[in-house]
């Protein structure tokens, strides 16, 4: 599964830019938010990382792909117009990703160089391409090595014969591996059944369902992170936070060995990130106020391998983290910002599936962004690190701001960072020493 180019690059790229001066308030460190506890105690399993129990023919495959691109091809920019959504190319290029999660293996069945290859792909052109060594059948061989003489075989007058007709034993041409259905078509492993990849699109094009959803993770930066409903989509702006601190720990032994935290983990993105660049002793404190999300994160840094250093804890803020007041080192976040009133004008993927409790700042956007630069004075050591996340240039003047005068004298080399867009994104700075 690659990333999906449906997705913007940030939440703040399909919302209009309006920004109103917030109201200071002082906000317990518990939120009075209570967090739905699901049914399910175990996080669902990426298909990726299924195993290939189910199978179908070749036709059969190739059937529900001509559907899956026939329902891609009738959305035309019908998505993009409304709110930024996914186009129809961008859907057929989520085809093939799906089908890269979903087969056993992939490449030597269907996909090369990012094109489905389907029997009636093969058969397009079969003078110019039959005897060229890119061209492959289902299970990897070159058709020039499988006919004894492929131009003079198939091509009858322009007319190609079945497989019966010109291989003198066609089951004996194929791996061994392969197995074959009554009418002797090749079959393939599925990590689910065909129904259900029928189903998953439908809810991709008709439902609007994040394709990160439907797959079950998302690539970021060179993690493969497991993603569900309630669990926020990592971005990949997001990443510049991981870039920061490692640049940092590289020259700062406090911060490389120190305890961090990552408040609002969602999926355990940054948790993860920062864990594998700090040192030995390093340890980071990961929490969320939604349960699912806990579990979801927690699955991902075992599958990692990172329990040693990172552990995960449900609460609101800075709430799990009461008895390492004044002993972080590092405190990052990529908290809730989007205004309440724009919410409902996100692109559909991300206003109607994702986690509310993941996007909604407050009336103005800044609520959870103000709790938390209030919070790190109080819970950063002397000289310990602070980066959070911001809907753009406007939230992150307002904050740094807030900071250099309501919390005056606390912290110092108080920055504004860019994204790798170049978009104002971060705001960072240090506690005094």
């Amino acid at each position: 599964m690659k990333l999906s180019f449906s997705r913007p690059s940030s939440l703040a790229s399909i919302i209009s830019p309006i920004f109103t001066k917030p109201k200071i308030y002082t906000r317990p460190i518990s939120s009075s938010s209570i967090s739905t506890r699901p049914t399910s105690l175990k996080p669902k399993t990426p298909l990726f990382l299924r195993p290939p129990t189910f199978s179908t023919s070749i036709s059969e495959l190739q059937k529900w792909h001509n559907w899956a691109q026939t329902l891609a091809s009738s959305i035309g920019s019908t998505f993009l117009d409304f709110d930024n959504g996914p186009t129809s190319e961008i859907l057929k290029r989520e085809i093939l990703w799906l089908l890269e999660d979903v087969l056993e293996n992939p490449k030597s069945n269907f996909i090369k160089n990012g094109v489905f290859i389907s029997k009636s792909d093969v058969l397009e052109n079969p003078k110019s391409s039959l005897s060229k060594n890119e061209v492959f059948i289902s299970n990897g061989d070159v058709l020039e090595d499988v006919l004894e003489n492929p131009i003079s075989n198939l091509v009858k007058d322009d007319v190609f014969s079945t497989n019966e007709d010109v291989l003198e034993n066609p089951k004996s041409r194929f791996s061994e591996k392969d197995d074959f259905d009554t009418n002797g078509d090749v079959l393939v492993k599925l990590r689910v059944e065909l129904e259900e990849l029928y189903e998953l699109w439908k809810q991709r094009v008709e439902e609007r369902r994040p394709f990160q959803y439907i797959v079950g993770c998302e690539h970021w930066r060179d993690l493969v992170l497991s993603v569900e409903e309630g669990v926020l989509v990592p971005r990949p702006e997001t990443e510049k936070i991981v870039d920061l601190v490692s640049d940092l720990v590289e020259e700062n032994e406090m911060l490389k060995e120190g305890l961090w935290a990552d408040l609002g983990t969602g999926s355990g993105a940054l948790a993860i990130g920062i864990g594998r660049v700090l040192g030995s002793n390093g340890r980071v404190i990961a929490s969320d106020l939604s349960y699912i999300a806990v579990q979801v994160a927690s699955f991902n840094v075992q599958r990692y391998n990172l329990q040693h250093k990172i552990v995960l804890r449900q609460g609101s803020w800075f709430e799990p983290l009461k008895e390492a007041e004044g002993e972080l080192a590092g405190l990052v976040s990529n908290p809730p910002y989007i205004p309440s009133e724009q919410i409902s004008g996100l692109q559909a993927e991300v206003g109607k599936h994702e986690p509310r409790l993941a996007l909604d700042g407050g009336e103005d956007g800044m609520s959870d962004l103000l709790h938390l630069s209030m919070g790190a004075a109080s819970m950063l050591r002397p000289g310990g690190y602070f980066a959070f996340e911001t809907n753009g240039e406007d939230q992150c003047k307002f904050l740094l701001n807030y900071m250099e005068t309501k919390t005056k004298g606390v912290f110092y080399d108080l920055k504004i960072v860019s994204d790798f867009a170049g978009i104002q994104r971060f705001v960072t700075g240090f506690k005094v020493k």
